[in-house]
């Protein structure tokens, strides 16, 4: 069996996501679903858990559900992080430059954006279909492995545009002094934010009070630092409606 909760998780988070779980996996055990003690970190945590036929629970992102992981693991619902502008359940990208640049996001038309990977919604699906909305042209840049490290590249001026999760964001605005350096020249339409996943065939509607359950019972403390207002159940064709770019390597 394996859980794990590593799209939010940090060094800052990491205590409150643990709490999280344990209200998550004593609610399964109650309701007669089993459930591993401790969740999964590192890179186990991402696309071997997604991808385990014993995942008991995972976040994952929109892009990689509609792409790779839809029809192949159970949807269970979408955590509410309160998102400014976004309906719940929802959220966006935000364009990040350096708080010295003063160009706006029509004047990066043509250059390139730092991406985290190219298999993020928020990272790289997002703002290439915002742009090409505008009709603007955005080439892929330095792929970074992570939105921090999206966030400090533009920082230290290794780029000069990044698009962050807006959740992430705003952990970064409270956490990196690097953020400081930092400031949003635009922002994305709202899509279906993270959601969360089991494996094929577990019961969604038991997970899905589980975990909503746990979310309730957090502290004010924790439902703060997680961001958490809730849990939302969004169809899994709203997920598959967002439009996929073409793939960062074809577009050099």
């Amino acid at each position: 069996m394996i859980a794990s909760l590593g799209m939010y998780d940090r060094a800052e988070t990491a205590a409150a996501n643990d709490r999280l779980w344990a209200g998550i996996r004593d609610g399964l055990r109650a309701r007669g679903i089993a459930a591993p003690e401790a969740l999964t970190r590192g890179e186990g945590a991402y696309w071997p858990a997604w991808q385990a036929p014993d995942l008991v629970l995972s976040q994952t992102c929109g892009f990689p559900y509609r792409a790779r992981l839809h029809g192949r693991v159970t949807l269970i619902g979408t955590p509410d992080y309160g998102v400014e502008g976004c309906p719940p359940g929802h959220y966006r990208s935000v364009f990040v430059t350096r708080t010295d640049d003063p160009r706006a996001l029509a004047d990066f038309d043509g250059l390139p954006l730092a991406y985290n990977e190219g298999l993020s919604q928020s990272g790289w699906a997002a703002p290439q279909n915002h742009a090409a909305a505008l009709g603007l042209r955005l080439r892929p840049g330095l792929c970074t492995g992570g939105h921090r490290l999206s966030a400090l590249a533009v920082a230290e001026g290794r780029a000069d545009l990044a698009a962050l999760d807006a959740v992430t964001w705003e952990m970064l605005r409270r956490w990196e002094p690097a953020a400081a350096a930092l400031r949003v020249v635009a922002v994305t339409d709202p899509t279906p934010g993270l959601p969360y996943i089991a494996a094929a065939g577990a019961d969604a509607a038991a997970t899905f009070d589980a975990a909503a359950e746990a979310i309730a019972a957090l502290s004010p403390a924790d439902r703060e630092t997680l961001q958490l207002r809730g849990l939302i159940r969004i169809a899994p064709e709203a997920y598959l409606a967002v439009p996929t770019p073409p793939a960062p390597e074809g577009l050099h």
